[in-house]
């Protein structure tokens, strides 16, 4: 872009002011005729927040006039941000900010004209100011500028930037490469700077060294090109290079020439040394040419040439040298090396040519095969007439080569034949003894230099004789090897050992549990004997049972539970089943009541009953009677009575059930004695009862004399005209406080209930009325009407305070019985005093 003239210097002016602001936007904007100039801009005022703008107008070329303090040119945009108004020529002027920071304009489309001094002046209040910024539009879009930061070598990442001064976004436009690789593209809108920009990214080669690279500005709306900018690549990188062979197939005779020129196609910077390589080897031999005059078949091989400069080395791609020449002379290859007869022998013609043989003819002691003309042919089953010489002549495009004349000779060889074990021991051979077998054989070549046996735990494996210490039972067939370069086994050879029976064990039918009065089979059985002829025999609890196989039970009861083995034997030996444990499951039989102690008990101690039964399986419940039937609800097989009662003596009996049935025991009587407080007061009772009956009886007595007393005393009353009682076992009550003075007899307060009282009245009777009659009817008028015949009668049974004694009985005396008598005496008058007596007999 080209600026305007020395008068855009006037940039650096900015304005005439009365107050200070700060305004920030690019000093130059680029564009080109019919595009569109973003302007970015912000602005401030130095006294602080709080100033708004209130109007602004933007000026084209404009000048300052000193003398009216005002701005001239021409206005572009003229707005007042408080009123909205703008002037005509804001049509393609718009203002994008606001009146407090953002100044931002945009001019679309922008003209050529336009260039110039571009003014924008603001005011706020009596604050006024003038920005001023440069407009370059050309005719036509610029070119971008390219930008490489650092050297360019091959193979290392590089980052090329291509940039324009251009920014608009009523404006779109890209920039692309015309080189392949990482593009990024950025736009740049701000106060500082507008700018478009465009990053690529590759990793250059040496083919892109000396070409050009293109960054074009691309109008996607009219999908062309503006403009573009073109840069030379130098890409720094190891020479690139390639040799040329003459002749051109790199394939010659054996003495003819050959040359290879090493011809470098680029180089950056210029090489300075090359190198020549065979095989990975390198040569003497410098320069971009290699002469091989002469070739031989040695110089055969791979040829490079290497070339160096300041970045690196690099080698060509590989020549192949092809050096013809004929056949060497051609010898044969056996394989297998070592002929076995029966195999498939391989013969190969081995010539060393080039090209490689096409061509063979084969020989047997020295005559022609027909047939014969490949590299190699077989020998399907190689046999002793196979044996002999065998050559070959190897042909190729030079022609025929030569033979060795000593041949290859095929000996054939084969294992060891008829190999055979032989045991060396008299037969039979028992368990346990020791064995020789040796190991033979008919014929071998080459001869043997090696056995081997396949009998396990036998010593020395390798020798002609094998030795088994202690052959087992089981031993199994034996068989030897002989060997040269091959081996040979002889046939298995089996040891037939004698042993005893093995294995034997006791099979139950049935195999479930066994219920008494079942049926059951017992089977012995072994699993092997040699010789086989066996014999069995049973035992059951260490005594014989019974000779035979089985052991069959048609009905089994508890008592054939026990042990049980089965034996087997042969000529060698005995042979014993483990024991097999045969359990009778029954229900539960004799029962019984046993009592501890089985003497009887005194009460008060321990008596424990005990159910003893014989059962499988073991009772696993019980049940308690006694002698009346009666349930005593206990279920343990211990019926424990603690303390004893005489309530406890009798009869029990228990009942046992488990899952196979129940059964009951017969009752036990227990007896149960008394104990020496129980006597003692059993005997005092008895005592007491005895001595009861004995005073009882004495009573008896007495009554009975006292009784005959009585009579003869009422007979001696009634013939003495006089009346008598007696008194039988009769208690009265206590006398009265107030009636005991006129009582006559003995009180005793510890016998008080021993003491009876009794007041008997007798009526005048027909003696007395006789004798009254008899005296003459003046003395009955002598009787008062108020006499009073009564007699009161008392007992007293030994008196302990005082003896009494007023009448001597005429009998013994009688502790039952006591009477008192009452005598009137005669028909004369008595004194009324004097009938008022009462006579007492005290019994002592």
């Amino acid at each position: 872009m080209h600026l305007l003239g020395p008068s855009l210097l006037l940039l650096e002016y900015l304005a005439f002011s009365d107050s200070a602001w700060n305004f920030r936007h690019p000093k130059t904007l680029y564009a080109w005729d019919g595009a569109c100039v973003w302007i970015p801009c912000t602005y401030s005022s130095v006294k602080g927040g709080g100033h708004t703008l209130d109007n602004l107008t933007v000026y084209h070329n404009f000048t300052y006039d000193k003398k009216t303090k005002h701005y001239n040119g021409t206005i572009l945009y003229n707005k007042s941000l408080k009123t909205k108004e703008s002037t005509p020529s804001q049509e393609r002027v718009q203002f994008l900010g606001n009146n407090r920071n953002n100044c931002t304009l945009l001019i679309n489309p922008v003209k050529v004209n336009d260039s110039g001094l571009l003014g924008l002046r603001v005011t706020s209040g009596t604050d006024k100011w003038m920005a001023s910024l440069n407009l370059s539009i050309s005719e036509s879009a610029p070119q971008p500028h390219i930008e490489l930061h650092q050297e360019i070598r091959e193979d290392q990442e590089v980052t090329v930037t291509c940039s324009l001064n251009f920014a608009c976004r009523d404006y779109q436009v890209h920039l692309q490469w015309s080189l392949e690789g990482s593009v990024t593209t950025s736009t740049i809108l701000s106060p500082e700077r507008v700018a478009t920009q465009s990053h690529l990214s590759f990793q250059p080669k040496w083919t892109h060294d000396g070409k050009n690279l293109t960054c074009q500005l691309w109008d996607p709306m009219k999908q062309r090109i503006l403009s573009e900018k073109t840069v030379l690549l130098e890409v720094k990188h190891a020479p690139n290079l390639e040799i040329q062979v003459s002749p051109q197939e790199a394939i010659v005779t054996e003495g003819e020439s050959v040359t290879m020129r090493c011809q470098v196609i680029s180089s950056n910077p210029p090489h300075w040394s090359v190198s020549w390589f065979k095989d990975r080897t390198k040569l003497k031999e410098q320069g971009t040419t290699l002469v091989l005059p002469e070739v031989t078949r040695t110089m055969s091989g791979q040829y490079t040439c290497q070339v160096s400069n300041d970045v690196g080395s690099r080698q060509s791609d590989v020549v192949d040298l092809q050096v013809h020449y004929p056949p060497e002379p051609s010898w044969v290859q056996l394989s297998p090396s070592s002929i076995k007869e029966g195999v498939t022998v391989e013969l190969t013609c081995m010539s060393v040519a080039n090209p490689p043989p096409a061509n063979y003819t084969w020989y047997f002691n020295e005559q022609e095969i027909p047939g014969k003309n490949g590299r190699t042919f077989q020998i399907p089953q190689v046999l002793v007439k196979h044996a002999g010489r065998y050559s070959c002549l190897a042909e190729n495009s030079l022609g025929p080569g030569s033979r060795k004349p000593e041949g290859t000779d095929t000996d054939i060889r084969d294992p060891p034949k008829g190999v055979t074990t032989v045991i060396q021991n008299p037969t039979p051979i028992r368990e346990g003894d020791s064995v020789t077998l040796s190991c033979t054989f008919n014929s071998s070549n080459p001869r043997v230099t090696r056995y081997n046996w396949n009998s396990p735990g036998s010593q020395d494996h390798t020798s002609q004789k094998l030795t088994i210490q202690k052959v087992t039972w089981d031993a199994q067939p034996v068989k030897c090897e002989a060997c040269n370069q091959w081996c040979s086994w002889s046939p298995s050879v089996n040891l037939n050992v004698l042993y005893a029976p093995r294995d034997v064990n006791i099979q139950i039918s049935p195999n479930t549990e066994i219920q008494s009065e079942k049926r059951v089979l017992l089977q012995c059985q072994y699993s092997s004997s040699r010789p086989a002829d066996v014999h069995f025999f049973w035992k059951k609890d260490g005594s014989l049972l019974k000779e035979g196989k089985t052991l069959t039970f048609g009905q089994i009861f508890p008592e054939d539970s026990g042990t049980y083995h089965c034996l087997v034997n042969n000529s060698i030996g005995q042979t014993s089943s483990k024991a097999y444990e045969l359990q009778v499951l029954y229900a539960p039989r004799r029962l019984r009541v046993s009592i501890s102690p089985k003497d009887g008990v005194v009460e008060g101690k321990t008596a424990v009953l005990t159910c003893e039964s014989d059962a499988n399986p073991p009772i696993s419940h019980y049940d308690w009677f006694d002698g009346k039937n009666q349930d005593l609800h206990y279920y343990g097989q211990m019926l424990r009575l603690e303390p004893v009662k005489l309530q406890h003596a009798g009869s029990y009996w228990c009942r046992g059930t488990n899952r196979l049935g129940q059964s009951q025991s017969p009752p036990t009587t227990l007896t149960v004695y008394y104990s020496a407080a129980t006597i003692s007061r059993r005997a005092a009772l008895g005592v007491g009862f005895c001595l009861a009956i004995f005073l009882l009886a004495i009573w008896g007595v007495k009554l009975q004399r006292s009784w005959k007393r009585i009579q003869r005393q009422q007979g001696l009353q009634e013939s003495s005209s006089g009346q008598s009682f007696f008194v039988r076992n009769l208690k009265a009550r206590r006398t009265p406080q107030a009636e005991r003075p006129a009582s006559l007899g003995c009180y005793n307060p510890v016998m008080e209930d021993a003491v009876s009282y009794a007041t008997l009245s007798f009526p005048l009777g027909e003696t007395d009325t006789r004798r009254l009659r008899d005296a003459g009817s003046s003395e009955m008028r002598e009787i008062p009407p108020s006499r009073d015949d009564r007699v009161t009668y008392a007992v007293v049974q030994n008196c302990q305070v005082a003896d009494y004694e007023n009448v001597t009985p005429e009998v013994l005396d009688d502790e039952g019985i006591h009477y008192s008598e009452l005598v009137h005496f005669g028909n004369g008058k008595r004194a009324l005093a004097q009938e008022g007596v009462e006579y007492v007999t005290l019994k002592h």
